[in-house]
This record gives C-alpha cells, sequence and structure tokens, in this order.
C-alpha cells in the first residue's frame, strides 16, 4: 500500500476542491486573526493546511519542499528592504528627523485639514518615486506621527497614508506594477496608464471629499491643545530640533526619483543619517549602532511622545520579514498544487460577455492576490491566464491591465497578510484597523464594476467603445 502511495502521480485538483481548501484557508486564517495572536500563527497554518492538501493531490514532501522554497524567494528581495527601513526609522528618530517633522507639523499644520494633506502627500511621493513602500517609510510616517500626536485616530492616519502610497504604486509610470501589467496584458504603457485614469480619478476626488470630512472632525476641538504643547516642549526638550533634518527624507525620495536602486538609497540615506544624528544631536556611534538593530527607545514619560518614537531597528522588523517568509511559503505551495489556476481556468468557462470576462478578472486577481500575497505575482498570473479570452472577445488589453491594477495593487493593502499590508503596518505600527479607511482600494473597484456593466471605458482592440453592445 506504501508503494502504491509513492508512484501515484500527483494531479490537478477539481474545481470544487481548490475552490473549498482557498475558502478554508482563508476563514482560518480570518478567524484566527481574530483571536490577536499576531501574523505568524494565521500564515503557518494557512501554509501548513496547503501542504496537507498537496499531499492529498498526490505532491511527495520534495516536490512541496521546493514550492515553499520557490515561494519564499519571492520575498527574498523584499527582507534586505525591510531591513533597511527599521535601521533608516531608528536612525531618524534618534537623530531628531521624525522628531522634527512632528514637531513643525504641530506648530504649522492646521488639524483639520491634516488627513486630506496626508493623502495628497503619500499621492504626490509615491508618483514621483513609484514606491508605495518609500512613501511609507517616509513622508507617510511622518504625517502619520503627526496625526497621531494631534488625537486623529491611528486607523485614520494609516488609511491616508495607505491610499495615497498605493495611488502612486498604481499610477507612477516608474512604478514595477504599472510596468509588469500592460506588459502582461499586450498593451503600451501609457495606454494602460490612460485607461486607469477612468476608474482611479473620479474615486481619488471622492478620497479626498471623505477624508476631508473626517479630517475636519479633528479640527472643531477635539484636539487638545495644551496636549498639543506638552508634545512640542517634550521633542524640543529631548531633541535638538532643526530643518536641516529635513533634508534626510528629502535625499531619500529624490534618490528614488531618480530611479538609484531602493538598496542604494536607503542604504545611503542609513549612512548620511547616521552622520546627521552624531553631528546635530551630539550621539555616539555606539547609539546609532543601537539604533539601527534596536530601534529608539523612548522614555520621555510622556505616553503619546513614547508611543509615536519608540520604534525602528531591525529588530522590529524580525516578525514582519518571518510574516513575510510565512506567506510567501504558503503561497508557493498553492501555485504548485494548481489551485489558483484550476479555479481561474474554470471560471473562464462561464464567461460569455465582456462584462463577465471583466468581473472574472476581478475575482481572479483578487484570488491570486489573497493566496500569493505578491504584488507581481498577482499581476503576472492573471495577466497571463486572462490575455488569450480578451484577445478572443476583441477586448483591448488597457481593460485588462486596468483591471488587475485596481483589484491587485490596490486590493493587495486590504488583505492583512500579504506584503504590502505587513509593511504598512510594522512601520506604521497600526493594526488592521486602517482597512475602513483605506477609501482608495475600496472605492476603484466600484467603478471598474460599474463600467464593466455600463461598457464605460471599455474598448475593442481597434481602441473603439464597446458601449451599445450586448453586455451579459
Amino acid at each position: 500500500m506504501d508503494k502504491e502511495m509513492k508512484k501515484r502521480e500527483p494531479r490537478a485538483p477539481k474545481f470544487w476542491e481548490a475552490l473549498a481548501v482557498f475558502a478554508f484557508i482563508i476563514f482560518v486564517i480570518i478567524l484566527t486573526l481574530n483571536y490577536k495572536v499576531g501574523m505568524q500563527t494565521p500564515m503557518i497554518l494557512g501554509c501548513m493546511i496547503a501542504v496537507i492538501f498537496a499531499m492529498y493531490l498526490g505532491y511527495d514532501w520534495k516536490s512541496i519542499e521546493a514550492g515553499i522554497l520557490d515561494g519564499m524567494k519571492s520575498a527574498l528581495p523584499a527582507i534586505p528592504i525591510l531591513m533597511l527601513v527599521g535601521m533608516l526609522v531608528g536612525v531618524w528618530i534618534l537623530g531628531g528627523t521624525i522628531p522634527s517633522i512632528i514637531y513643525y507639523g504641530l506648530k504649522y499644520i492646521t488639524p483639520g485639514f491634516l488627513v486630506p494633506l496626508t493623502f495628497i502627500m503619500c499621492s504626490i511621493t509615491s508618483v514621483a518615486t513609484g514606491t508605495s513602500f518609500g512613501s511609507i517609510a517616509t513622508v507617510g510616517l511622518a504625517f502619520f506621527g503627526v496625526g497621531i500626536a494631534m488625537g486623529v485616530p491611528a486607523g485614520l492616519m494609516a488609511g491616508a497614508v495607505a491610499s495615497g502610497a498605493f495611488f502612486g504604486d498604481k499610477m507612477s509610470p516608474m512604478s514595477d506594477t504599472t510596468n509588469v501589467a500592460p506588459a502582461m496584458s499586450g498593451c503600451t504603457l501609457y495606454e494602460h496608464i490612460g485607461s486607469m485614469i477612468y476608474t482611479t480619478a473620479p474615486a481619488t476626488v471622492i478620497c479626498l471629499i471623505l477624508y476631508g470630512i473626517l479630517g475636519a472632525r479633528f479640527g472643531k476641538g477635539a484636539i487638545d491643545l495644551s496636549n498639543i504643547s506638552l508634545i512640542m516642549e517634550t521633542l524640543d526638550g529631548r531633541f535638538h530640533i532643526s530643518a536641516v533634518t529635513l533634508l534626510l527624507p528629502i535625499l531619500v525620495i529624490g534618490m528614488s526619483a531618480c530611479k538609484v536602486p531602493s538598496y542604494k538609497s536607503l542604504g545611503i540615506g542609513v549612512i548620511v543619517s547616521a552622520v546627521f544624528a552624531m553631528a546635530l544631536q551630539g550621539v555616539d556611534f555606539k547609539a546609532v549602532v543601537a539604533a539601527t538593530m534596536q530601534g529608539f527607545k523612548s522614555d520621555t514619560g510622556i505616553a503619546q511622545v513614547d508611543t509615536i518614537l519608540t520604534r525602528g531597528g531591525i529588530n522590529m522588523m524580525a516578525s514582519t520579514i518571518t510574516m513575510l517568509l510565512a506567506a510567501t511559503a504558503m503561497g508557493g505551495v498553492l501555485e504548485k498544487c494548481q489551485l489558483l489556476k484550476t479555479i481561474i481556468d474554470t471560471l473562464m468557462q462561464w464567461i460569455k460577455s465582456y462584462t463577465g470576462l471583466i468581473l472574472v478578472t476581478m475575482l481572479g486577481t483578487a484570488a491570486t492576490a489573497a493566496a500569493s500575497g505578491n504584488m507581481v505575482l498577482t499581476l503576472i498570473l492573471p495577466g497571463k491566464t486572462f490575455s488569450p479570452a480578451y484577445e478572443k472577445m476583441n477586448i483591448h488589453g488597457k481593460v485588462l491591465s486596468r483591471t488587475m491594477e485596481d483589484i491587485g495593487t490596490l486590493g493587495l493593502v486590504l488583505i492583512p497578510w500579504t506584503n504590502p499590508a505587513i509593511y504598512l503596518m510594522s512601520t506604521l505600527g497600526v493594526d488592521t484597523s486602517y482597512i475602513p479607511y483605506t477609501f482608495l482600494s475600496l472605492i476603484v473597484p466600484i467603478f471598474a464594476i460599474i463600467f464593466a456593466f455600463t461598457g464605460i471605458a471599455v474598448w475593442d482592440r481597434e481602441g473603439k467603445s464597446v458601449r451599445g453592445r450586448k453586455a451579459a
């Protein structure tokens, strides 16, 4: 019997098997998250379920191990970046950069306009640099600290940061996702960007209105001015507050805008920031090394200040890296046993119209995002799978590329176990409370669905509108 089991050839899952297991994994992850045991445990449980399913399908341990390693390899480029970000945050606090930004923010920024301004500034930064991660760790982190000091809920501030940061990741011609999506769908970069404007522009206007309304609530007597004064006095007493320190985030953002690789820009940022910290704050080299490894430990006695400034360092990112490896390992096993491919291929058989094609693309992209947690893979797999169907149905590739980014690039941050969500939560030090406030990611798909049913901004391969044709 054992010999027969060993000789059994692995098979692809049936549709109902793939769907049931995928739904069960999501259920277990969400259920476990409710017990507040951290993100590592749900990811490991999800990976264990995926492994058991692969064994059920006949895969031997060697194949499963290969899937795990392939998945984890996709996370390797992100690990040094996470470590450098942790180092940079620690040195920026020690050197007075983040304290100075918070100090000037409390002094000059109008509380009622802070939330929409956070969205705007993170959008501008991410468009200029092409990276959501860089925007979150620089402008996003700074404005988040100002907001917390002003009494704005952490979830609302983090949601505004996420919306702005991923706006640029979606729309910037320098973003990797903005280049991968058209490459996978057979259209040009600027055809792709032009197509995305239709869903993103109206959603952005709504975001500004919503953030403006919510932000205004905290500008009408909700701020304790005496508390603000106490925070400013504490920062001024503990650090040498100087506008010179603001040159450091400008340096990092500028290098990213000039397409300097992340490793180099962050590494240079850490070195220059360390020099500034020793020169401006009078700290020694040992303190700098401690901040890069263990982060900054604030002990001012003022709870709000200590909460904002106790962060950073490589150690802060250790749990994030563990989480990332577990999530990508799970995605690698699911890809090895063809779970997602089976779901998407089956859904393709039901497509009878461009409406159905777009909706199934959205579902397939969302499933890939939830299973893989990887931004680029979320565009590659659906792109390869659905591109022939768009060609067969005579729908332009820019509709496919836009749909994938509407769901994939923006949607990943809504799924707590994905790379972008993990990065956001660990960098800002928040939990999943930001998700309801990530308005851009929630609103853009609504426009995508409306356009799918109405034919608005849906074109054939000659560039002609399909409005008026039978949609469903």
